[in-house]
């Protein structure tokens, strides 16, 4: 095993495009880290200069106690699992897991050792003498897996492995990985779009935006303490909601104003985001995740943390119940905003925007409430909000009022 170290890396491309701008990230020894973030934003590219697959244009990357940006793929003592699983398809389960080995002119009884121990651990010994195509796509992700197992890597690399597989088994295969990462501790570095994935893997989860690392971190840090406003929209699901607000102090205190609504600010807010002070009186950007809602009238929650609204749409998902209800404010104007909307409708007009170039001039929230709620589409409904959670971003520059790493830039005259 071993840690990676990447200081400042950059990929350039013949026309000048930079697909990786200036990444510093340390990998630790025996880690399970995630890099994610939207189509074409430098993952699956540092990934593959990780494997030297790709030239590094500028910067260093050390692997263990060795710089390698010069030293070729099969120098690296690494394994690659790639998203198409590629196995040979006349060869059989057995013989595709020892075809590395054999290559590396290992010794037979030692193969047949490791190709048993991993075939043991995927739980492929009923499939050894089978060849690819009479497996199922699980069977052959294991399989892929297995390959990169026995060559007892310094580290593994992986680049969507789950996402040719199906919602269920992409489910099993997570619990799959997660073990065998218990099991074996060795340095992994997997590549993911999908950012259920991230969060259910990751000892840390790494989010690149237009090749430029935004924020690395565990994953609930990156759910309860988002850099900015992109990472706060990107990580979660359903997708935090965002509006842009104005503080004041009212009153009874202080509170956030938006869309015609009110909602009162505990004094553990403030006194825990001492920055905020700076922007009473000033708009700010709003953002509350949908598990901060939950049916007042279910939860007994019928104080002043309350909003009342319309369901425009409700999810029945067995646990809980998602509530899209619209607000009476337009869409933030902003990149972060933007860039989220333009990944979550992949290059189509979203439902958000739709509404607001249809002149409504309102956004579309969503809440995850509790099962037990009684509300359906059309009917009005009093959601109660947790405003300890209540998230402000900077209405210029997107970045989080109150994260310790953006004090410097938010410090106000």
């Amino acid at each position: 095993m071993a840690q990676i170290v990447l200081n400042g890396v950059d990929k350039v491309y013949s026309g000048g495009v930079k697909a990786v701008d200036n990444l510093t990230l340390e990998i630790k020894d025996g880690e399970f880290m995630v890099l994610v973030g939207p189509s074409g934003c430098g993952k699956s590219t540092a990934l593959r200069m990780i494997a030297g697959l790709e030239d590094i244009t500028a910067g260093e990357l050390v692997i263990g106690d060795r710089v390698v940006n010069d030293l070729p793929p099969k120098n690296r003592d690494i394994a690659m699992v790639f998203q198409n699983y590629a196995l040979y398809p006349h060869m059989t389960v057995e013989e595709n897991l020892a075809f590395g080995l054999k290559l590396r002119k290992v010794p037979k009884a030692e193969v047949k050792e490791r190709v048993a121990k991993a075939a043991d651990m995927l739980g492929l010994e009923p499939y050894l003498k089978r060849k690819p195509a009479a497996l199922s796509g699980g069977q052959r992700q294991r399989v892929a897996m297995g390959r990169a197992i026995v060559r007892e890597p310094q580290a593994f690399l992986m680049d969507e492995p789950l996402s040719n597989l199906d919602a269920k088994l992409r489910v099993q295969m997570r619990a799959s990985l997660n073990q065998l990462h218990e099991e074996l501790h060795t340095t992994t570095v997997y590549v993911t779009h999908d950012q259920v994935e991230a969060m259910t893997l990751g000892d840390r989860v790494a989010v690149l935006r237009e090749g430029i690392l935004q924020q690395v971190d565990t994953p609930k840090e990156l759910f309860d303490n988002p850099v900015n406003l992109f990472v706060a929209g990107f990580i979660g699901s359903p997708a935090m909601n965002f509006v842009n607000a104005r503080l004041v102090r009212g009153a009874a205190g202080p509170e956030v104003r938006f869309a015609g609504l009110t909602l009162p600010l505990p004094a553990d807010t403030l006194a825990g985001r001492q920055d905020l002070q700076g922007y009473f009186d000033r708009d700010v950007i709003l953002g509350i995740r949908p598990s901060d809602f939950d049916d007042a009238e279910v939860n007994g929650n019928h104080g002043s943390s309350t909003i009342d609204v319309t369901a425009n749409v409700t999810e029945e998902l067995g646990s809980e119940i998602n509530v899209i209800f619209t607000i009476d404010a337009p869409p933030i104007e902003h990149k972060d905003a933007a860039d989220l909307a333009a990944d979550a409708a992949d290059g189509e007009q979203d439902v958000t925007e739709a509404l607001h170039l249809a002149g409504r001039n309102k956004s579309l929230w969503t809440a995850r409430v509790n099962a037990r709620s009684r509300v359906r589409p059309g009917e009005a409904i009093r959601l109660a909000v947790d405003t300890r959670n209540l998230h402000f971003f900077d209405a210029e520059s997107g970045l989080a009022i109150g994260h310790p790493a953006n004090a410097e830039a938010l410090a106000l005259p």
